[in-house]
């Protein structure tokens, strides 16, 4: 069925391709290239063993879908506008007029889908190329109630979904560890998703995130992917063996992982609470986080900030429990690493299933952070959305 659709979008799209190019190899050199990446992706995707691991193979059917199929959805569009003004026309000349003959294409439609097209596949292939290289660090000045005076100035750095399978070459993230240790940070908070689904994945990244210097430590917590639940385990006991696995690795690169408990920061006798749930998440999402154990024993009026990978967790339990969290960080949507991310503007797909989706926000005098995210899944590149590392200033 698939495959009928596409090859209707492909005769549909030609017939904008030999408008604008007319030469008589036009349908030589645009079905011969169109054929042969067909042939590509239906190899990979038929080819492809979900026990082996292969990201690099699910990137490249997603690029070249992204890259070559998508934007020809887009000369469609086009087309098909064109072919309704040109019906209309026809319907109208028909009855009005003695002019029966169907208007022919405008070339300069099919030079305006044409381009469009070119310059989507540009900006997807930037993405993919360099977009997920860029790596910027946003910095946020917040206000907490009652943090204690020891605590003003205080900096903490969050990172979240490394999602470390999605890199071929720890080194092409070496400027972005350079670009954590360059903020001085008193703290590291990284907040879920290290790995797509298998504690190896991290295992070459180990070195490169034992870089990551701060005073006070790094804590991090456990993200849905990191849960190996959407992996392909031999049996249970291997599956049960992937959270300790990852666990003791994310501690060889200098991580404590928090799983519904806390920490205390302590200054001068004064304290800052670090708390850390598993992941919770609206269905189909798991709902492994207890904030009520997290929070066991933590004053109520004491200065706390609380790691929650999925941003749902605020809304739906954390703004209202009695613990009184003061400052929620979260990542997981990633800013569906697509969209409009402008000082005074964002929008994001994701946005419609996410409402907090990126940034800071505020309810009921509590603070939630998303995370745009580290790395990459699905679509290994980045389009408006950058990676992420986040400054915070305490005052």
């Amino acid at each position: 069925m698939f495959l009928g659709i596409f090859l209707v979008l492909e005769v549909y799209v030609y017939q904008a391709f030999k408008t604008v190019y007319s030469h008589q190899n036009a349908k030589f050199i645009y079905w011969v290239p169109t054929l042969l990446i067909y042939g590509l992706l239906i190899y990979s995707v038929f080819t492809f063993n979900r026990a082996s691991h292969d990201y690099q193979r699910l990137q490249f059917v997603f690029s070249v879908f992204l890259i070559f199929v998508l934007p020809k959805i887009l000369v469609a569009v086009f087309l098909l506008l064109e072919d309704i003004f040109r019906l209309l026309n026809f319907g109208y000349n028909y009855v009005a007029t003695d002019h029966h003959s169907y208007p022919s294409r405008r070339k300069f439609v099919s030079l305006i889908g044409l381009g469009s097209a070119g310059l989507l596949a540009a900006v997807v292939l930037d993405g993919i190329t360099f977009g997920k290289h860029r790596h910027r660090a946003r910095i946020v000045r917040l206000k907490l109630k009652n943090l204690p005076e020891s605590f003003k100035g205080y900096k903490i750095v969050q990172i979240s979904d490394v999602h470390s399978g999605s890199f071929q070459n720890p080194q092409h993230l070496q400027h972005a560890i350079d670009l954590v240790n360059k903020q001085n940070a008193d703290l590291i908070l990284f907040t879920g998703d290290m790995v797509n689904n298998y504690a190896d994945e991290f295992l070459p990244f180990i070195d490169l995130f034992a870089q990551i210097k701060s005073k006070d430590g790094k804590f991090a917590i456990l993200g849905n992917h990191d849960y190996g639940d959407y992996g392909d385990f031999k049996s249970k006991e291997e599956k049960a063996k992937n959270i300790p696995q990852l666990i003791e690795y994310e501690k060889k690169s200098g991580f404590e992982m928090l799983r519904n408990e806390h920490r205390i920061i302590e200054k001068n006798g004064e304290k800052l609470y670090i708390l850390g749930v598993e992941n919770w998440g609206l269905p189909p999402f798991p709902q492994y986080g207890d904030l009520d154990k997290a929070s066991q024993n933590v004053p109520p009026n004491a200065a706390k900030i609380l790691m929650s990978h999925d941003p749902s967790h605020f809304d739906a339990v954390v703004k209202s429990h009695p613990s009184n969290i003061q400052l929620t960080l979260s990542g997981h949507t990633h800013g569906m690493q697509f969209g409009i991310d402008l000082k005074n503007f964002r929008w994001s797909p994701v946005k419609y299933k996410y409402p907090k989706w990126a940034d800071l926000y505020e309810s009921e005098g509590k603070y939630l952070y998303v995370n745009r995210g580290f790395g990459v899944i699905g679509y290994p590149g980045r389009v408006g959305v950058l990676p992420e590392i986040t400054v915070f200033e305490l005052s």
